[in-house]
């Protein structure tokens, strides 16, 4: 007997799919905030960590430069963060306003009640076991491939 797993289908495709329709999930709650999920998790991030060179945010969110400063500018033109001088003449540093700050607050609560209703209607066993599924792979997926 055949025990092995016939794998269809095509995993980007399927991750891709899962994270547009949980985008739209959360991005439907963080809407009235004036905000979109990646801008949140920017917000937070910077909040979190700053001040912060953009390279080191860029790394630490995974993202890349270029995506990262497209995002920044949004935030900075609506006055939540703001990038002034860093160490040496060609550094900069990136920070939360007071407003951004206060921005995060707000979209904390939002994105909790984002949450709240998704392990509603996925299960909070369901959610757990994604959880430490995601993990296991990211994990597996970041190790060096064998010589």
């Amino acid at each position: 007997m055949n025990t092995a797993v016939k794998l269809q289908g095509c995993t980007n495709l399927k991750l891709r799919q899962l994270d547009r329709v949980v985008t739209r999930h959360y991005d439907a709650y963080i809407a009235a905030t004036g905000l979109k999920c990646t801008q949140y998790s920017l917000l937070s991030h910077v909040v979190s960590l700053g001040p912060i060179r953009p390279s080191d945010l860029a790394q630490r969110m995974g993202m890349d430069a270029s995506t990262l400063t497209r995002n920044l500018q949004l935030l900075m033109a609506q006055g939540w963060l703001r990038q002034g001088p860093g160490e040496d003449a060609r550094s900069r540093l990136v920070e939360a306003t007071q407003g951004g700050r206060l921005k995060r607050v707000e979209a904390q609560r939002a994105w909790k009640q984002a949450q709240l209703a998704l392990n509603e209607r996925l299960g909070g066993s369901r959610v757990a076991a994604l959880h430490a599924l995601l993990d296991e792979c990211m994990g597996r997926l970041s190790e060096p491939l064998p010589d």
